[in-house]
């Protein structure tokens, strides 16, 4: 477990090395790390195996070439990010200019967006089967999701995680676009029971059938 955490720590110091002040060498990250550039090959190897970092071989006038290595657009992902407060800012001086209306229309053409990307997906497919490919789009955004089938015919899908939480706390109108997307996605009856926007541990919504009692 130690050896475990160890190599964490060491991957994570030389992503953002090189993330600061790359292009590096190994031999750089060496001497800042203060390891072997055998110890810090390996970790580097292993990033660009995963796509990562990428290595560029530099020319000099004299002496052999050096292998620069840099972190790939893949490798954003695992630095933080503040999208979600560029957001809210965006959306607070929609609002003020514009009014709640504008707000509005911003989040149905996000929910029409979505149906014409994800309706294909559905075609010709059971119930079962869209609330699993819905699942699995969800998931696809970061959302954690799991469904169930129920007794009684119907389905529950749950999302334990929520990216725009900080944008649906001040503006429900991003829940309500959710549910709708998903009525119209599954063509079944949606309703939401919790709300991780309301101080729910998930959202939960129940499926069911347009011809279910």
């Amino acid at each position: 477990m130690k050896r475990g955490q160890e190599n964490g720590s060491t991957r994570h110091i030389i992503m953002t090395l090189l993330k600061m002040k790359g292009p590096l060498t190994i031999g750089a990250l060496a001497e800042e790390l203060g390891i072997t550039e055998m110890g810090v090959r390996r970790h580097v190897l292993q990033l660009e195996r995963e796509g990562l970092a990428r290595n560029k071989i530099v020319r000099q006038a004299m002496g052999r070439p050096m292998h620069m290595y840099s972190l790939t657009e893949r490798a954003e992902d695992y630095f933080p990010k503040n999208y979600h407060n560029l957001t809210l800012e965006l959306l607070r001086e929609l609002d003020h200019n514009s009014g709640t209306d504008a707000v509005n229309v911003l989040f149905e053409g996000r929910r029409r967006r979505l149906l014409a990307q994800y309706s294909p997906m559905m075609e010709r497919r059971n119930l079962e089967e869209r609330v699993a490919e819905l699942s699995a789009i969800q998931n696809s955004g970061g959302y954690m999701a799991e469904w169930d089938r129920e007794e009684d015919g119907s389905f529950v899908l749950r999302e334990y995680n929520c990216p725009i939480r900080q944008v649906a706390v001040q503006y429900r109108k991003a829940c309500e676009c959710e549910q709708n997307l998903f009525e119209e996605l599954l063509n079944a009856r949606v309703s939401r029971s919790d709300c991780m926007a309301e101080g729910g541990q998930c959202c939960r919504y129940s499926i069911k059938p347009v011809n279910h009692s």
